[in-house]
């Protein structure tokens, strides 16, 4: 796909001297591609790394938006101006020289982020959703004429009715688009296309289903293309990642595309994340410091005293990247498990605890889950603790644990509302303010005169951002931690960053 080179280098194109004398840019023609066909050129690897960290900050800045709960006008906004700074595409009046080079960043730096973002189901999650929402600012950005130019060049194959066919289903087509204002029917056209393809518009009922075909109003049509965009992307990262094992002997490439992918829904956090050693004591005094998922997976794991595999991953990677090495984890897992004689918990526990540090299988060093993850896998069913409380629990059950954390009921009303949006690491981030954050500005401490917090998008995350809170400055016999629960977590504190 790339071939590169200490230094920078300008491919030339047949069809185009640079000069204009070509009104349409033969390699790309709009500002929209559905990134069919990898580049096939010459780069440096200072500009490969470039191109990557700029789409990155693109991206990156369209989940802040979305994770802040903004509105779609402000969202667009927002989007717009890190684009002009990091991935303009000019419009087509502007220089063909400049349409071109910036044309040409956008089609190799997601060709980049493909390979970085292919290597695991939460890279490639995480980089479809957010690739989906940026084709659709763009396609919502350029003007009509463009759009339709690019549409009509992917030969979709969707069939639009005619008038004798639409007059047919007049009543199934004007109920079907009920929801749109000031609908006029007879000025709209209709596409006939296969169910499959609009599986978004089907799941809002926002189309007319008739055997096996879903008939869209022309003005959908953009829905339908950002689908058939999300498939394309989805299938093409998936035989990336059976691709990858095979790029691996690249010693130039292999190391910048793991730095790019480290860089993703949550910040990879290992036992050095936050310095210092967490003991099995200590783990008890520090759940104060704890986002709500932990929290009540250490609280169901008091007073049941087991818990399920999942719970147990979920939990057992937090606390390990909080600390507790393995020694500690076997100790604490011992003392949690009390129900368990001691030849049990050998024979049912131990290896897995092993297996999670690196220890055991394929000595694979895991990684805590971000709320990526937590949020879309493995949902919890009856009896398990693990998940996302705010993503997971009834409105009910998410009520009354809140409650019991100490939130009062206007900021209870306030996350559920985020909750209902959708709106989960808002929440989340919400709970921290109102609870960790406010208790450090009760308390006096520099670090928390700040109006908000940072968005929340693992739980190490939060335990370190409420850590550094209660944390008053490095003293001349280690760093305190003064949250309040419990005095020992003076001690904790001198020695969990005391080397530092």
């Amino acid at each position: 796909m790339f071939v590169n080179k200490g230094g920078k280098q300008r491919t030339s194109r047949a069809g185009w001297s640079g000069e204009g004398e070509v009104a349409i840019d033969p390699d790309y023609p709009t500002r929209l591609n559905f990134y069919q066909k990898a580049p096939l050129l010459e780069i440096s690897i200072e500009e490969f790394e470039q191109f990557a960290l700029d789409r990155l900050q693109v991206l990156k800045a369209i989940e802040a938006a979305q994770l802040r709960g903004r509105d779609e006008a402000e969202i667009f906004k927002q989007v717009e101006a890190v684009c002009r700074e990091r991935m303009c595409l000019s419009a087509s009046a502007g220089s063909m020289a400049i349409r071109h080079d910036e044309r040409r960043k956008d089609h190799i730096s997601h060709f980049i982020l493909r390979l970085a973002y292919c290597r695991t189901e939460d890279l490639r999650s995480w980089f479809l959703r957010y690739e989906c929402a940026l084709f659709r600012h763009r396609l919502m950005a350029v003007d009509a004429a463009e759009k339709q130019r690019f549409i009509a060049s992917l030969n979709l194959g969707h069939k639009q009715l005619s008038k004798k066919e639409k007059d047919l289903m007049r009543t199934e087509l004007m109920a079907s688009c009920a929801h749109i204002p000031n609908f006029n029917f007879e000025n709209e056209s209709f596409l006939e296309v296969n169910f499959e393809d609009a599986l978004d518009l089907v799941q809002h009922r926002r189309v007319y289903l008739r055997n096996g075909y879903a008939y869209v109003p022309a003005m959908e049509q953009m829905a339908l293309v950002i689908g058939e965009f999300k498939r394309r992307l989805a299938a093409s990262l998936e035989m990336y990642a059976k691709a990858l094992p095979r790029m691996d002997e690249d010693e130039r490439l292999m190391p910048v595309l793991l730095n790019i992918s480290r860089q993703n829904t949550g910040k990879e956090y290992t036992t050095d994340a936050v310095a210092g050693k967490v003991t099995a004591d200590d783990v008890e005094p520090l759940s104060a410091l704890f986002p709500l998922c932990m929290s009540h997976l250490h609280n169901g794991l008091r007073s049941e005293g087991h818990m399920k595999h999942g719970g147990r991953m979920q939990f057992g990677l937090f606390l390990k990247g909080i600390g507790l090495p393995l020694d500690e984890a076997i100790v604490y897992w011992r003392r949690a498990f009390h129900k368990s004689t001691d030849d049990e918990f050998q024979k049912k526990y131990v290896y897995n605890i092993r297996h999670n540090y690196g220890m055991e299988g394929k000595r694979a060093d895991y990684t805590p889950y971000s709320c990526a993850r937590i949020i879309t896998s493995n949902q919890p069913g009856a009896g398990d603790h693990h998940g996302c409380p705010f993503r997971h629990f009834s409105p009910d059950n998410l009520r009354r644990e809140l409650l019991v954390s100490g939130v009062d009921e206007a900021d209870v009303q306030e996350m559920l509302q985020l909750v209902t949006g959708g709106h989960y690491q808002v929440a989340c981030t919400r709970l921290f303010e109102v609870t960790q954050l406010a208790r450090a500005r009760q308390q006096g401490k520099a670090a928390a005169n700040v109006a908000s917090a940072e968005t929340i998008t693992h739980p190490n995350h939060y335990f370190e951002q409420a850590f550094n809170l209660m944390s008053p400055g490095k003293q001349q016999n280690g760093m305190e931690i003064e949250s309040g629960a419990n005095a020992s977590q003076h001690a904790i504190g001198k020695r969990w960053r005391g080397s530092n």
